[in-house]
């Protein structure tokens, strides 16, 4: 795990105590090193406000609402995307922001991808994450395949390791998207915590366990989700079975969550506090 600091001032003092306090509930070692060994990950731990590390990282630029309607202008600016405390931060604002290509939006975000460092086919991939909450907020860890602007969307695959949408706190989804079975007639499964907890009051490990003809879904070392052809429409194409790259990102608004409203409040927050790959050791 990445190691926290205390700050003794101020906000920055509430801010870190808060993450430490939920930082133990899914600290548990959820690997098996005798079944997977570790081929790149990122545990953010770079210097407090700086960028990501662009060895691993490609910030997706732009604000053409991302095919789902979306609100947000993602940017590679500091404020929206940096390391800090040993986690990624992701900061949603609402603000009035035009880009370079003349669009504006009110709102802007981040989302950034592995497309240039890091296509794999099959392992485990798995991110400690805290979410945010809120009518119109939408945070995502998922994976494209590498072949999007050869064959396009929905061709290439889509497989959503989670969702969230704010106005379900309690829930998250797994979905696949591919050719006949997509948007909204994605297969999909939700995850709901218990108690009435939130995702938003503390981190949760999710991760998925891809291999040939299966893909299993965890959440805390919960299986909660496996998906092989059988589960697919009659006469629809599995095409999990190439390169995939990996993508983090906050979108607000969009067809699916919904806009903000009068009960959402910004900045909105989402924290990694790593993202690891894994490929299978036995069989």
């Amino acid at each position: 795990m990445s190691p926290r600091r205390l700050i003794l001032f101020g906000a920055s003092f509430c801010v870190t105590i808060s993450l430490l306090l939920n930082f133990d509930s899914t600290s548990a070692r959820q690997v098996n090193d005798r079944e997977w060994k570790l081929i790149w990950h990122d545990e953010f731990d770079g210097r407090d406000g700086s960028a990501i590390d662009s060895s691993k990282w490609t910030n997706d630029i732009g604000g053409s609402g991302w095919g789902n309607r979306e609100l947000q202008y993602y940017t590679d600016r500091l404020t929206n995307v940096s390391q800090s405390q040993g986690m990624l931060v992701i900061k949603a604002l609402q603000e009035h922001y035009t880009g370079i290509d003349k669009v504006s939006r009110e709102y802007t975000s981040a989302r950034i991808t592995t497309r240039k460092s890091l296509n794999v086919t099959y392992g485990r991939f798995e991110s400690r994450i805290k979410l945010p909450f809120g009518q119109g907020t939408w945070p995502a860890f998922w994976l494209l395949g590498q072949n999007i602007e050869k064959v396009g969307w929905p061709s290439c695959g889509e497989i959503d390791i989670m969702e969230l949408i704010g106005k379900e706190p309690a829930n998250i989804y797994a979905t696949i998207h591919g050719p006949g079975y997509y948007g909204a007639k994605g297969i999909s499964v939700p995850f709901t915590l218990k108690n009435n907890e939130r995702f938003t009051d503390a981190f949760h490990v999710f991760a998925l366990e891809w291999e040939p003809e299966i893909l299993r879904f965890y959440c805390d070392g919960t299986l909660y989700q496996t998906l092989t052809p059988s589960k697919l429409p009659r006469g629809t194409k599995w095409v999990y079975d190439r390169p995939y790259f990996l993508l983090l990102n906050l979108a607000v608004g969009g067809a699916w969550p919904g806009n903000p409203d009068s009960t959402t409040s910004f900045p909105q927050f989402m924290y990694v506090d790593y993202v690891r790959v894994y490929q299978r050791t036995t069989r």
